[in-house]
Formats: C-alpha cells, sequence, structure tokens
C-alpha cells in the first residue's frame, strides 16, 4: 500500500507537551461498531465486561539519551536496543563523524567505544568500564522524549517521572508504551472491583517506534525489531479467558504487537521470548486482540497504520478527524482512544 494513504493533518496546537494531571483525566475517545463516543478515561472501567483482560506491557524506559562528543565533533545518542551487558545499537545525531573504533565522550565521565555501523546507519557502541550501563545512564542520560515534544521544550525532571507507567518493572524500554500512562492505582482498582482481569507481558520498546516511514510503499519499509517476552503462565490465562468468551484487549501497540507476535493462526497465545519486528497493516488478519486502547499517532506511521489495519483505513481517518474536531490532544502525553473492530 502506498504510505501517502495514511497521511492527515494535524494542527500543531494539538500535540500534548504535558500530560493530564491526574492521569486518568485525560479523554477517551470510543469507538465501536461505526459509532463514536466521547468520554474519559475513568470512564474505562463501565466501558468494560467481567470476564474481560487488559493485558499492560510492563517494560520501564530507560533515560536513554546521551550528550557528548567524538573528538571536536558533538553528537547526541540515542539508544535503541540492548546488544549485551554493556553494548546498544543507537542512533546518533552527527552519525558521519563516527566511525567503528571512535571514542565517545558523555557527561560525568561516560564513555563508549564505537564497535560497528549497521546498513540503516544505526551504531553498536560499548560503554567503557565495568560499572553496569544501568548506573552509567542514570548518570549521564535524560529521559527519551520522543522528537515531537523534545522539539518543543527541553527535558526535565518531571519527566521522569511522567514519561514512565505506574507498574513499570522491566528496565529496558527507551520509548514509553504511552496508552498505559494514563493509568492510576484508583482506576486499577475500580476495573479489579468490575471483575476485569489484567496481565502484563514485556515489550522494551526501541527508538524506531519514532522514526518516520520515509519510502512509497508499505512493502519497502523495513521495521527495527524489539524484545519481548510472554510468560507461560500469563499466556495460559489468557486461552482461558478467551476460551470463556473474554475479550483480549490490548492497552497499548506494543501489548498488541507482541501478543500477535505469540498467536498461531487459530489465535491460541504461545509464551514467547525474543525479537519480534512485525508490522501490522491494512489486510493483517488479527488473531489474539479484540480491542485495543492507545494514543493518538503521527500520520503516515506505522502506529497509524496498525490502527488502520484494526479498524479500517475510512474508519480510522473519520476517527482521527472527530478528535481533532473535538480537540483531543495527541501523541504521547495526549488522550487515550478504545477501538473495537466492527
Amino acid at each position: 500500500m502506498r504510505v501517502d494513504l495514511f497521511d492527515f493533518d494535524l494542527p500543531a496546537d494539538r500535540i500534548a507537551l504535558r500530560p493530564a494531571r491526574p492521569r486518568d483525566s485525560a479523554r477517551l475517545l470510543v469507538a465501536s461498531g461505526g459509532r463514536i463516543d466521547d468520554r474519559t478515561i475513568l470512564d474505562l472501567p463501565d466501558l468494560l465486561e467481567p470476564g474481560d483482560v487488559l493485558v499492560f506491557n510492563d517494560t520501564k524506559v530507560i533515560p536513554a539519551q546521551l550528550e557528548g562528543q567524538r573528538g571536536e565533533a558533538k553528537i547526541g545518542v540515542t539508544l535503541h536496543k540492548r546488544a549485551g551487558p554493556r553494548s546498544w545499537w543507537t542512533f546518533v545525531r552527527n552519525a558521519k563523524r563516527v566511525r567503528p573504533g571512535d571514542r565517545l565522550e558523555f557527561d560525568a565521565g561516560v564513555a563508549a567505544t564505537a564497535v560497528e555501523r549497521a546498513d540503516d546507519g544505526s551504531i553498536l557502541i560499548a560503554f567503557e568500564g565495568d560499572e553496569p550501563a544501568e548506573l552509567l545512564l542514570e548518570r549521564a542520560g535524560r529521559m527519551p522524549l520522543p522528537p515531537y515534544i523534545a522539539s518543543k521544550r527541553p527535558t526535565d525532571e518531571q519527566d521522569r517521572a511522567d514519561y514512565q507507567t505506574v507498574f513499570a518493572a522491566e528496565e529496558g524500554a527507551v520509548a514509553a508504551p504511552t496508552a498505559s500512562l494514563h493509568f492510576t492505582q484508583r482506576l486499577l482498582d475500580a476495573i479489579d472491583r468490575r471483575g476485569v482481569a489484567r496481565e502484563v507481558l514485556t515489550l522494551h520498546v526501541g527508538a524506531g517506534t519514532f522514526l518516520p516511514v520515509k519510502v512509497e510503499t508499505t512493502a519497502e519499509h523495513r521495521m527495527h525489531s524489539e524484545w519481548g517476552r510472554i510468560t507461560q503462565a500469563t499466556a495460559d490465562r489468557l486461552n482461558r479467558a478467551r476460551a470463556a468468551c473474554g475479550r483480549i484487549i490490548a492497552v497499548g501497540t506494543t501489548s498488541l504487537r507482541l501478543l500477535e507476535s505469540a498467536a498461531d493462526d487459530s489465535g491460541r497465545i504461545a509464551a514467547f521470548e525474543g525479537d519480534t519486528a512485525i508490522f501490522i497493516t491494512p489486510g493483517y488478519r488479527f488473531r489474539a486482540v479484540d480491542g485495543l486502547m492507545t494514543n493518538f499517532h503521527l500520520p503516515r506511521s506505522t502506529l497509524f497504520m496498525l490502527v488502520s489495519a484494526l479498524m479500517g483505513v475510512d474508519a480510522m481517518k473519520a476517527i482521527y478527524a472527530h478528535a481533532i474536531e473535538a480537540d483531543y490532544r495527541f501523541y504521547s502525553y495526549g488522550d487515550g482512544s478504545l477501538l473495537f473492530p466492527g
């Protein structure tokens, strides 16, 4: 399919630069059966049925952006996928100035060596010394806000809390599973009282989620792989819930992508541990999920392609036109949507 089919105009003032406070006061657009309703995140329990299952991603965002230099040249480094205990694949600003073997110096005495350059231009770096990489990043790194926020204001200490979910546990993401940012303990308690089950998986979201699609057709686009895990116990509970006619509702496109990666043609979910580079576009047959809670995505992005595959391209363009007209806030710190295919 042509990538320009997934384009739309978004006024710049719709991009949220800070989250709603409290988190669960954000708005929620509900699309089901051709109908669009305007609700709030706190309404979510009433929109679900006992026996439904919400599936969250418990990945934890690390301070994955580094500023430094190679010799006299200033560089910016964003980690996107771990390759070993002390090595990461990275996207580098001013990457043409970096060659394998170069020493990269960052703040707080942190340094790394450029090891290898991939065909897509990303660079493998290995941190010097024997301290855990996590400690080095805590010293020298900052939270990796998406470019559409970072270009409009500096990252600050508040982002260390705002850009993390309440159940973040497994360190390794360089982007937040943003649909989950809306959840608070009082909302989770209300979901439990409703009889809706909660399950978690882990998908370490990579910075590739923000990369623009630069090709003309979806067939030409290459997804960056991300590491994920679904335990056997979690897979068993999800399969039992579905057998009992409960709906599996992914909270976020990251949860959805891993569930679909782990499901067979019959829809049965298996335990999973490893990389996935699944790319979901219209024509894909969904096997594992019955609905999706997600934020509003960029035009021409792989994530807008994914929701278009779930709901239909024309339906999603109508949903987004309504959201723009009704002043919904877009992107990572914006409002949410709850999508059920017809």
